[in-house]
């Protein structure tokens, strides 16, 4: 056998853009010293007690700028959540309840959160399949879900899993060019299996006639099957914005979404994604609907099994009770824990890195792993190429010694995702989000030492979302949440910090 049929495909070459400004400042500390220093120059031509006066109070307001934790924030971003805390848990806004017995109009169980305020909507597609739309009337966002069946890597070539992975790729690189789209979520939720669903296909056909061992074996089968067995479900969402123009009705802003679920799905498809359909109103309920409350889940499975539908509607999708703690957010029947992600996996990899992470953990009751998308535009993406390149260059130019071989290894993955760019790929900005949902609090830290070992052996980094997990849980929803769209500092200011 040749080297050539044993050598299995790598990846990686990801890099977080060069932050604009001198060192840790960032661009506005960087214009804030330069015009400290002028400032204080002047001054100096006055008297020396003068330019200390000006000095000192641009000295203080930098010092914070310059302090930054291990995953990038400053002094002024790790304070602002902290007073964010303070003013959610002053006022009460940390805690909610629904229902009749609520002081909310309609006594429905309305998804708390980022989600109070959407509705949805729904729609049919080329093939006359249903699809629900969901409008987030505050940035008047529109949500369209996607759900697939991946077909996995086990016993499959490496030269299919590569095919696979350059689909993926392309399937990508194209929302770029996708009008209106501003970001894109890939959730995977796994969750021990009920059992529920087995025991609705082989019960009610086992026959009346049958020998007392045949049925003792097959009643056997269906009550210890699910205890060593467990369920996954992958869901897409595409989150659209405005793209120009006059403004459109949800009637337009549907039809539009109907002609391009058809080309989406196939590239699902071509990149190993199975059977790939979109999620009506109703199951998009219910998806939401059991992650606030993961008792719920074997009902949910009994009605659709045995009806075929539930009925549920997006107002009766939320919790009747959540708090939200420092570490936690306690939901009905759940308590989950989120985990963001700090740095992505260094060097190259391969294509099972994130394997393990996404596996079912042992000891929880639902886990979701959200990998959230920002594409950019072909415009935006040479542009950031080309500022990446030249400051590589640099860097690798003025370096000596052990840092020169740093700077050079960075100057060539530079100079490939130059020539990438250039030959058509596209640039996407990510990041990956983790919930964890145990039943009691208690269990918290053992599912705390399982996400660790998980983020080991997919070689990342990830740090809890503290003081912001009820946000945190809702993003990982796939409902299309993006972070950066519902910031009170807009996203290319937080880039100047």
């Amino acid at each position: 056998m040749s080297t050539d049929a044993l050598t299995r495909p790598t990846y990686g070459n990801w890099r977080r853009p060069r932050r604009p400004g001198l060192g840790p400042l960032g661009l506005l500390g960087t214009v804030v010293a330069f015009g400290g220093l002028l400032v204080a120059l002047l001054a100096s031509l006055v008297s020396l007690t003068a330019a200390i006066v000006v000095l000192i109070p641009v000295g203080l307001f930098l010092a914070p700028l310059a302090l930054r934790t291990v995953d990038g924030r400053n002094v002024y971003q790790v304070v602002a959540v902290r007073i964010g805390w303070f003013r959610r848990k002053a006022n009460g806004s940390h805690t909610y309840v629904s229902g009749p017995l609520s002081r909310r109009t309609g006594g429905r169980y309305h998804p708390p959160g980022l989600l109070a305020r959407t509705r949805m909507h729904e729609g049919r597609d080329a093939y006359n399949r249903s699809f629900g739309v969901l409008h987030h009337p505050g940035r008047n966002l529109y949500t369209v879900v996607l759900a697939c069946e991946p077909d996995g890597g086990s016993l499959v070539d490496p030269e299919q899993v590569d095919i696979w992975v350059a689909s993926w790729g392309d399937w990508l690189a194209r929302l770029s060019h996708e009008p209106g789209l501003r970001g894109a979520q890939v959730v995977i939720e796994t969750a021990p299996d009920t059992g529920t669903r087995l025991a609705a296909e082989v019960l009610p056909r086992i026959s009346p006639d049958a020998p007392a061992a045949a049925r003792a074996v097959m009643e056997e089968v269906v009550a210890r099957y699910p205890s060593a067995s467990s369920e996954m479900h992958t869901y897409i969402a595409l989150t659209y914005g405005p793209s120009g123009g006059p403004k459109r009705s949800i009637e337009d802003v549907i039809t539009d979404l109907s002609m391009r679920l058809p080309g989406l799905l196939s590239g699902l498809v071509a990149a190993g994604g199975g059977s790939a359909y979109p999620l009506s109103a109703e199951r998009l309920s219910e998806v939401v609907r059991v992650a606030y409350d993961p008792a719920v889940a074997p009902d949910v499975l009994s009605a659709r099994a045995e009806q075929s539908t539930t009925g549920l509607e997006w107002a009766d999708a939320g919790p009747a009770a959540a708090v939200e703690s420092v570490q936690s957010y306690k939901h009905d029947s759940g308590v989950s824990r989120t985990w963001m992600l700090t740095l992505a996996p260094r060097g190259t990899v391969r294509s099972s890195v994130l394997r393990g992470l996404l596996e079912p953990a042992a000891g929880t009751r639902r886990k979701r792993v959200s990998l959230i998308y920002r594409p950019i535009d072909p415009a935006t993406s040479a542009r950031i190429v080309e500022s990446d390149r030249r400051a590589a260059h640099f860097m690798a130019g003025s370096k000596r010694g052990l840092v020169q071989a740093r700077a050079s290894s960075e100057m060539q993955a530079a100079e490939q995702t130059a020539a990438e760019e250039a030959a058509g790929a596209g640039l996407v900005e990510f990041s990956l989000m983790v919930t964890v949902t145990v039943d009691d609090e208690a269990q918290l830290p053992d599912a705390a030492i399982t996400v660790r070992n998980l983020q080991a052996s997919s070689r990342i980094l990830m740090r809890p979302a503290d003081r912001m997990q009820a946000s945190a849980f809702t993003c990982t929803l796939p409902v299309g949440l993006l972070p950066w769209e519902h910031t009170l500092v807009p996203y290319q200011i937080r880039e100047a910090l």
